[in-house]
C-alpha cells in the first residue's frame, strides 16, 4: 500500500463513522502564536479543546502536515542519520470533541489496525497510564490484548497535558514489534530506545482540567485526539525498517540522485536533502520566507543544512529547487497547492541558493586573505 493510499484509506475509514474530512491547516498556525509551527494534528483544534470555539460537527479526522526544527519540538540535527527522524511528516489523526471516549476511540485504533490494514495482532503492543484502570480493562478484557504485550507506564511517557495548566489527560500508545532481527525492547524497558518496538499511535483522552495549584477536576465533555505518524505507519505497511526506504521518499531520493550525480544511494546526504526539501516546500508554500529571525531563520538553517550536503556530495551550482517538482509528483494529490504555488517556491529557493553561494564566496575570500598573510612556516 503506497503512503497516498493509506492516508486515502485512514481518512476514509472514519469518514465512515461519522467524522468529518478536516484538510490539514497550514504549518504557521492561525491561533496560536506562542508556538512556532503546527507541530500536531490537534493543533488546529486546540480552542475547542478549551471551550473556546464550537464545532458543527463532534468528531473530526484529518491528515495534518507538521514540521518540528525549532523551538521544543527540534529534530533537525537528528535527520539523515537515525531511521524515523523528520523535520516534515504528516500525522493522521481522529478527534471526538465531547462525543465518543476510551471505549470507542481503542475499538477504531485496533479495528483500523488489525482488520483494514491487516496487521498481525501478535506484532501490536500497548500502554496505559499507571493509574488509567478503564482504559486498561478495555485493552485487556474487551479487545484481549494478551498481558504480556501489554504495559502500564508512569505520567511521562503516558500523560499528555497541553501545557502547565488547563486540558490534559492519560494517553494509550500501541507499538508495532519489528521482529527479533532489530535491536531494542520493548516499551518501558531499559532499551526502550532501540528500533525494534516502534510507537505507530498514540490515543490521548482529555480528561481533566488541570489548574494554577496542579489540582485536577474532570472535564465536562471529556474528548479524544489521537496521532499516527503516516511515514512510520507506511514503513510498516510496506515491510521496511527505516522511513527513508517507504515509497515518497525513495522517490526523493532517487531525484536528488539525479540533480546531484551521487554515487551512493545510502548516502546520509541524500537521505538529509530528501527530507529537508519536503519541509522547505511546504514551508514556502505555506508563506514563510528565509529569513534572520523567527520562522524565517529555521527555514534558512533547513535550506542551508541541505546545500551544505549537496556539497559534501560534489554539487558546485544550484540543485535544492529543482526537487520541488519530485514533491510535487508526490503529494500534490493530497495537496493541490503545491503545484499552485510550484513556481513560486522554485524562485524563492533558487534565491536562497545563489544567495548562500555568494556568501561561501566571500567567506573563502576572506579566508584566503588571512591565510596569506601568515608568516609562511
Amino acid at each position: 500500500m503506497t503512503s497516498n493510499e493509506l492516508r486515502q484509506t485512514f481518512l476514509d475509514y472514519f469518514a465512515e463513522r461519522d467524522h468529518e474530512v478536516v484538510p490539514s491547516s497550514p504549518l504557521v498556525p492561525g491561533n496560536d502564536p506562542t508556538l512556532l509551527f503546527t507541530n500536531a494534528g490537534m493543533v488546529q483544534f486546540k480552542d475547542v479543546f478549551l471551550g473556546q470555539d464550537k464545532r458543527a460537527t463532534p468528531r473530526a479526522v484529518s491528515s495534518q502536515r507538521c514540521v518540528r526544527a525549532g523551538g521544543k519540538h527540534n529534530d533537525l540535527e537528528n535527520v539523515g542519520y537515525t531511521a524515523r527522524h523528520h523535520t516534515f511528516f504528516e500525522m493522521l489523526g481522529n478527534f471526538s470533541f465531547g462525543d465518543y471516549f476510551k471505549r470507542e476511540a481503542i475499538h477504531y485504533a485496533w479495528e483500523f489496525l488489525t482488520a483494514v490494514l491487516e496487521l498481525p495482532p501478535e506484532r501490536l503492543w500497548c500502554t496505559v497510564f499507571e493509574e488509567d484502570d478503564e482504559a486498561a480493562a478495555i485493552w485487556l478484557d474487551e479487545i484481549g490484548i494478551v498481558p504480556a504485550r501489554f504495559r502500564r507506564l508512569g505520567s511521562k511517557e503516558n500523560f499528555w497535558a497541553m501545557g502547565d495548566t488547563g486540558p490534559c489527560g492519560p494517553c494509550s500508545e500501541i507499538f508495532y514489534d519489528h521482529g527479533p532481527d532489530v535491536a531494542g525492547g520493548p516499551p518501558g524497558s531499559s532499551d526502550e530506545e532501540g528500533d525494534r518496538y516502534v510507537e505507530i499511535w498514540n490515543l490521548v483522552f482529555m480528561q481533566f482540567n488541570r489548574d494554577q495549584a496542579g489540582e485536577l477536576a474532570p472535564l465536562p465533555q471529556p474528548s479524544v485526539d489521537t496521532g499516527m505518524g503516516l511515514e512510520r505507519l507506511a514503513a510498516v505497511m510496506q515491510g521496511v525498517h527505516s522511513n527513508y526506504d517507504i515509497d515518497q521518499f525513495k522517490a526523493l531520493i532517487e531525484s536528488a540522485i539525479d540533480v546531484t550525480g551521487a554515487k551512493d544511494p545510502d548516502s546520509k546526504s541524500l537521505r538529509v536533502i530528501a527530507d529537508h526539501i519536503r519541509a522547505c516546500t511546504f514551508l514556502i508554500v505555506d508563506g514563510v520566507l528565509p529569513g534572520n529571525e523567527g520562522r524565517g531563520y529555521v527555514l534558512r538553517r533547513i535550506i542551508r543544512r541541505a546545500l551544505r550536503h549537496g556539497y559534501k556530495l560534489g554539487v558546485d551550482e544550484p540543485f535544492f529547487f529543482r526537487l520541488v517538482q519530485s514533491v510535487e509528483a508526490q503529494m500534490g494529490a493530497a495537496y493541490p497547492e503545491l503545484a499552485r504555488l510550484r513556481e513560486h517556491t522554485e524562485r524563492v529557493l533558487r534565491q536562497e541558493e545563489e544567495r548562500f553561494a555568494v556568501t561561501l564566496s566571500q567567506g573563502m575570500g576572506i579566508l584566503e586573505g588571512i591565510m596569506k598573510g601568515l608568516p609562511k612556516g
